[in-house]
């Protein structure tokens, strides 16, 4: 399949995609809202994560300051206004936060990451106990699901051109070459610091967007609902079962993967954690890069053989 081809399917996809609002109930479009968040979100773990191999559980730290930030100035700002504030202070974040950890490695970095989303959550919580005397703040905006899930498809359009372009620039290869051995890296030039800081930096901002558009859907939140852990283990699940080193890998297990947690949530609400977790550990033994490339390297052993 050439280029043009590719480009026009994904051009077709979106197309039909934009559609589904008037044809779904809304328990469907509630579904494909949640789909949409985490396939964007996803994409975006993916695209530093992935080359870098940097397991980062902070996602939920960044998606919750998006949802909370809309919820303090939604009466104050326009909401695309606001939506531009959640990104910088998204961006003046990651920046602080890669500046200090992104020198870890391997286990520090995952321990730390999910520090961070824990410590925002508690900071947060303090804040509103003991200076505003209140837990949780009301979303008052005039946007209907519909709204919600075509900026949702457009963040996702957004996130996967922007992954597509830093594949294909040097960058891209420069972080190749820093997920495969940081000395080599560093022997050949790559500024390893600056490089993984604008990928951490750029993943970190689309997340917060996502946190952003989706906070109007819930109308009343607070920090236990928008730092909920399970949103970093679930991108991570995700990214990892479709395979986080290719552009359209989370993609693919973001589908089996929403509707699965939707109905163990459901069936099992005391136990679903425990059984993820059980799902983390046999995909990261059994699909340790992702079912795309399990697919096509059983399609590459039947071809030889």
């Amino acid at each position: 399949m050439n280029s043009s081809m590719k480009i026009g399917g994904v051009i077709g996809a979106l197309c039909i995609l934009a559609l589904v609002p008037f044809y779904l109930e809304a328990y469907g479009l509630g579904l494909m809202i949640g789909m949409m968040s985490y396939a964007a979100m996803a994409t975006a773990w993916s695209m530093f994560s992935g080359p870098t191999r940097y397991i980062s559980l902070a996602t939920v730290a960044f998606y919750g300051i998006g949802a909370y930030v809309v919820a303090v100035l939604n009466e104050d700002l326009s909401y695309p206004l606001i939506l531009l504030v959640a990104i910088a202070i998204g961006l003046v974040m990651s920046l602080a936060v890669g500046i200090a950890t992104l020198r870890l490695a391997g286990v520090y970095f995952v321990i730390f990451s999910f520090g961070l989303a824990e410590l925002v959550r508690q900071l947060i919580t303090w804040y509103e106990v003991n200076i505003t005397g209140t837990l949780g703040r009301y979303i008052f905006l005039p946007l209907e699901p519909q709204h919600i899930y075509w900026m949702l498809l457009a963040t996702t359009a957004l996130t996967l051109l922007v992954s597509w372009m830093v594949r294909r620039s040097r960058i891209g290869m420069a972080l190749q070459v820093i997920g495969e051995d940081e000395v080599v890296a560093a022997h050949i030039g790559i500024n390893i610091t600056r490089i993984k800081l604008m990928l951490f930096a750029l993943s970190a901002c689309l997340i917060t967007l996502v946190g952003a558009i989706q906070a109007p859907r819930w109308v009343y939140v607070e920090p236990s609902i928008v730092f909920n852990p399970t949103v970093s283990f679930l991108t991570v699940i995700m990214a990892l079962l479709g395979g986080a080193h290719r552009l359209y890998g989370p993609l693919f297990g973001v589908v089996p993967l929403f509707l699965l947690f939707e109905w163990l949530s459901a069936s099992f609400p005391n136990h679903y954690s425990i059984i993820l977790g059980a799902l983390f550990i046999l995909i990261v033994f059994a699909l340790p890069k992702g079912v795309l490339e399990f697919v096509d390297n059983a399609r590459l052993g039947r071809t030889r053989s």
